[in-house]
């Protein structure tokens, strides 16, 4: 298919000197809307503004130009088809061989931090769509291009035998579908977004941006997507500095690692296996939390992903150095802390310098056989104004710093969750058990110092007394858990005759 006339009409003007000269220089004539045609003027390349083809200046700001007979008649004839060749010759319509548009940018208007409704609705882009998908419909003749990225191919193509082949063709078509499918369905989203309902029906767009080294497993194949408009995603923001490839793994713990390292603002650790945390702790430097998270579970901690809320100075780069870290995740690194540990050549060292907060009404997706679970993100952790206690015995102050720090670890370990915390870090950790009781008796067993003193957080509550009674005989001395089970009297009453103090939270947080 040779190139003869192509219409221009970009908001990302990114690379379009060297296209649209390269176009020019093979003899295609340009023709060009308002700021585009204006963007190719100042340029030097010669350019025929839409009005000249239509015979109807733009109108209502530019909201109306391209739509006309003399634009999709040109993209939309059919090649070899008398009646559209006879239509074509009494309007006057000159065929158009390739159409390169990008779309007003709806979704980065939409992400940005005080972007005003009339803003973001003069975003939603109407012609360029109808553009796109009128190119794309008729493939067979046209060639459409929506995105800078594929420039290069157009150009290659070109210059190389004068035409794109079908096999471009298909290829842009597909993108070009692809891209108006993911417009509407952000439009269709920010939409969404003004009310609290969940929809009628779901749209979701992702964009892939990273190829990962392998799924779960070493046999199947693995990619990264980002939610189209996202304010913020996993990876946003993140710069690898050093290491193999990321793997799926590696990603899925990254994110339950960052989860609940948000829950601190105060210099934190937290060391993930297997998507638990097998260690975390709050200190007063980044250092000494490192060594109390690693400290709950070392056995554990090796190989694990290790994420910290504060810059890695020298000495926490030369203990992690002496361990094994599949992933390392901080906002920054000393120089001395890079040169440490850099020495090992596989271990994966992110800087993340996202500071935004999450996307507002972000919905938590669960893909299941042919569909999707949808639920709120469980985003709110319960502090001590909405606990009550249960029990004769208040918790002390330093009681009270444990239970609100199992409180919030607990959120975040695998159900049934019990925590076992002390001195404001993890001592054991019981994970993803079929009963809760023996949840319990994992995370004293799995301690690897004495649990005598510390306060233990349960994810969802007691059906009987024999959890808390396993802690207590442990030495456990406070205990926090939602309540609500109909022996709620028995596992109170439990805990008074030990002399134990125990609130609740009215609210479990169940992680499946």
């Amino acid at each position: 298919m040779t190139v003869g006339r192509a219409l221009v009409s970009v908001s990302d003007k990114a690379g379009l000197e060297e296209f649209a000269g390269g176009l020019a220089a093979l003899g295609v004539e340009i023709v060009s809307t308002g700021g585009t045609a204006a963007a190719l003027r100042e340029l030097g390349i010669a350019v025929v503004p839409v009005d000249e083809v239509t015979g109807h200046a733009e109108i209502m700001g530019g909201r109306v130009k391209t739509l006309h007979p003399r634009v999709h008649g040109g993209i939309l004839a059919r090649p070899g088809h008398e009646g559209d060749a006879e239509d074509m010759r009494q309007s006057g319509i000159e065929p158009i061989d390739l159409v390169v548009v990008n779309l007003y940018p709806f979704e980065e208007t939409a992400a940005r931090r005080g972007a005003t409704e009339d803003e973001i609705v003069e975003q939603i882009d109407i012609g360029g769509p109808a553009l796109i998908r009128a190119a794309a419909k008729n493939f067979a003749r046209v060639g459409v291009v929506t995105a800078p990225d594929q420039y290069v191919a157009v150009l290659a193509e070109l210059r190389d035998g004068g035409g794109l082949s079908m096999e471009l063709r298909r290829r842009l078509a597909e993108a070009a579908f692809r891209r108006t499918a993911a417009y509407d369905a952000a439009i269709a989203g920010y939409f969404a977004e003004t009310h609290d309902e969940f929809p009628e029906g779901l749209l979701l767009s992702f964009e892939k941006q990273t190829e990962l080294s392998y799924g779960e497993n070493p046999h199947q194949r693995a990619a990264y997507y980002a939610e189209r408009g996202a304010r913020r995603h996993l990876l946003s923001r993140t710069e690898k500095l050093h290491g193999k490839e990321l793997s799926f793994n590696n990603l899925y713990d990254l994110d339950a690692g960052l989860a609940l390292l948000s829950e601190f603002e105060v210099p934190a650790c937290v060391i993930i296996k297997h998507n638990n945390p097998c260690g975390a702790a709050v200190a007063g430097d980044v250092g000494t939390a490192y060594v109390r998270a690693r400290d709950c579970d070392p056995v554990s901690a090796y190989g694990g992903v290790v994420v910290v809320n504060r810059p890695v100075d020298a000495a926490l780069g030369e203990m992690l150095a002496g361990t094994f870290v599949e992933v390392l995740c901080a906002p920054d690194y000393e120089d001395a802390a890079m040169a440490a540990l850099t020495v090992k050549p596989n271990t994966r060292i992110l800087r993340k310098r996202e500071r935004r907060r999450r996307n507002p009404g972000e919905r938590d997706l669960r893909r299941v056989v042919g569909g999707l679970l949808v639920q709120d993100r469980d985003a709110e952790s319960e502090d001590r104004s909405g606990m009550t206690v249960v029990t004769k015995r208040a918790p002390t102050e330093s009681e009270w710093g444990d239970l609100q720090f199992a409180w919030r670890v607990a959120k975040h370990v695998k159900s049934n969750a019990i925590v076992i915390a002390r001195g404001l870090a993890t001592v054991g950790v019981g994970a993803g058990q079929m009963s809760r009781v023996d949840s319990v008796r994992l995370a004293i067993e799995k301690a690897q110092s004495p649990v005598a003193g510390g306060a233990l957080a349960s994810d969802a509550f007691f059906p009987f007394a024999d959890g808390p009674e396993a802690a207590i005989a442990a030495g456990v001395t406070a205990i926090v858990q939602p309540g609500g089970s109909i022996r709620d009297d028995e596992v109170f009453d439990a805990a008074d005759e030990a002399d134990v103090a125990m609130v609740v939270t009215g609210r479990r947080h169940f992680r499946h």
